[in-house]
């Protein structure tokens, strides 16, 4: 008879170890990293009550299912709360090590998560699409999992199931934004926008940016933050220009990797109170979100990473 205690022990060991791959499922679906945590840790006491009723032999699989229904769940009361957020909402920047892209052994499903397939553009347009079609391309068209396995989780035949996720790939498709990143690409770009910015340069700081170029503040009504997006090239660079003339003497400037690419993490006092985060298409930026709410920040693990910005 199985020890009941040594049977716990080992679950935990195989949970920790899954853990990080459970932690970007939940991410995928629901764009925050708070909330992703907190749904795999909420797994762990569901797991260990199942495998006590009877043993679960595939514990990948089991996790996989349980994380992605309890974070679609989430993801639908989170839409209500979002409705009524004050100024734009963004998603978290998955911030942290590239550990799975440096390890050639990973699980490619463990990689194709911190690389450029789930980039902060590809997140934000994840916004657009309703939680059962969120959930089913995501879990299908990233994670790999069979439509049947699919169905499982959003409560669909296999057959909607598979709708769903037509419906995603047409939506995702006729998105002006290029969701992979050239990291080389998005590198020169990100050191030409910074070393504008810095000098206070418009016109090489325009060079950097889209003519249609989208700025997104958000403040979550906590801190300052604009309302509502900027529009275009002219703007969003007087705009940036503003707040560098506003802040430049109070900040120290970080490049920290944010969903596979490099990002501007700005320090007052030693606290991290924005993310600036580009989307790069060609050498140009299409979209500038810069993450203020201190709720999002303080959950982030904000790690250094070695990016040249000068590329004169």
């Amino acid at each position: 008879m199985c020890d009941p205690v040594a049977r716990v022990q080992a679950l935990a060991g195989e949970y920790d170890a899954l853990r990080p791959r459970m932690v970007r499922v939940a991410y995928a679906i629901l764009g925050s990293r708070a909330e992703a945590e907190d749904v795999v840790a909420d797994c762990w006491t569901r797991l260990v009550e199942a495998d006590a009723r009877e043993p679960i032999r595939d514990l990948a699989g089991w996790l996989t299912v349980a994380v992605a229904r309890a974070a679609t769940d989430v993801l639908r009361s989170a839409r209500v709360r979002r409705e009524e957020y004050v100024g734009p909402w963004l998603p978290e920047p998955f911030v942290g090590e590239r550990a799975a892209r440096a390890d050639p052994a990973a699980d490619p499903a463990d990689r194709v998560t911190l690389d450029e397939t789930v980039s902060y553009a590809l997140v934000v347009v994840l916004e657009s699409l309703s939680p059962a079609e969120r959930t089913a391309w995501v879990l299908h068209d990233v994670f790999g999992m069979a439509f049947a396995e699919v169905a499982a989780v959003v409560g669909r035949s296999p057959a909607a199931v598979r709708q769903l996720a037509s419906r995603a790939r047409t939506h995702l498709a006729a998105q002006p934004a290029r969701f992979e990143v050239d990291r080389r690409a998005h590198e020169a770009v990100l050191g030409r926008f910074l070393a504008a910015a810095a000098g206070g340069d418009l016109a090489a700081l325009l060079e950097t940016l889209d003519p249609d170029v989208v700025l997104t503040s958000d403040g979550g009504g906590v801190v300052s933050a604009a309302r509502r997006p900027v529009l275009g090239a002219d703007r969003v660079g007087r705009f940036l220009l503003g707040l560098v003339a506003k802040y430049g003497d109070r900040v120290d400037v970080e490049i920290v990797d944010a969903n596979g690419a490099p990002a501007i993490a700005l320090r007052e006092d030693g606290v991290v109170t924005s993310l600036l985060v580009l989307t790069v298409e060609g050498e140009r930026a299409t979209r500038v979100d810069i993450l203020r709410a201190p709720a999002k920040l303080a959950v982030v693990d904000l790690l250094r990473v070695d990016v040249t910005t000068d590329h004169g």
